[in-house]
């Protein structure tokens, strides 16, 4: 197969399950287009490097993951659902990908900031921009909570920094332990991190 038009998005996926698997390092480009099913040529012809391929894997799925939090955290339920529906929904990810492949990937995001933020500043810095606008999005609807009387935190970025960090750790320690229950308390523990006065409607 040659250049096609869909050779790109399929080195794309590739490198997304194998990345999600294994990591980046243990990776090589021959192994990418094994996978792919495209020539080596085909690689280098869309991408200057596998890091500029991981830094495409990376805004591919932030692209579609930034779309669903935008759904849900801007959606029409009160702001503590929105919250709780965010986590509901990260933990239905994570027990799918279990069931699917035995295993939990845990966050793209958070296992690459682990293995490549000392290996490559472009990578640090688009991963450091993600969070970043993860905890806009979060501290969007702190504020609106906090409006309504339902939270009490006094500064609603540092508290949305501190729910994103909170989400990515038990992520980290479900992946850990291969185990979805440890992401069970994560609305509590939001809700007392918050000082939330009263919890979300189930």
């Amino acid at each position: 197969m040659g250049r096609t038009s869909d050779a790109k998005e399929k080195i794309l996926t590739a490198a997304h399950s194998l990345i999600e698997q294994r990591g980046y390092s243990a990776l090589g480009v021959a192994e990418i287009c094994k996978t792919a099913g495209v020539p080596k040529g085909s690689f280098y012809y869309f991408f200057d490097s596998k890091e500029a391929l991981a830094l495409a894997v990376i805004d591919e799925h932030w692209d579609s993951e930034r779309r669903e939090w935008v759904r849900i955290l801007g959606g029409d339920a009160e702001p503590l659902d929105r919250l709780r529906q965010l986590f509901e929904a990260t933990e239905a990810t994570q027990r799918t990908g279990q069931e699917s492949c035995g295993a939990i990937s845990g966050c793209l995001f958070g296992n690459l900031s682990l293995e490549m933020s000392n290996q490559t500043e472009a990578v640090r810095e688009r991963l450091q921009e993600i969070f970043e606008a993860q905890a806009e999005l979060v501290a969007g609807v702190i504020a609106e909570a906090r409006e309504r009387g339902e939270v009490t935190v006094p500064d609603t970025r540092a508290a949305a920094q501190s729910v994103v960090a909170q989400l990515e750790g038990q992520i980290l320690f479900a992946k850990l332990y291969n185990n979805t229950s440890t992401l069970g308390t994560l609305w509590a523990n939001c809700l007392a991190l918050l000082g939330a006065k009263a919890p979300a409607r189930v």
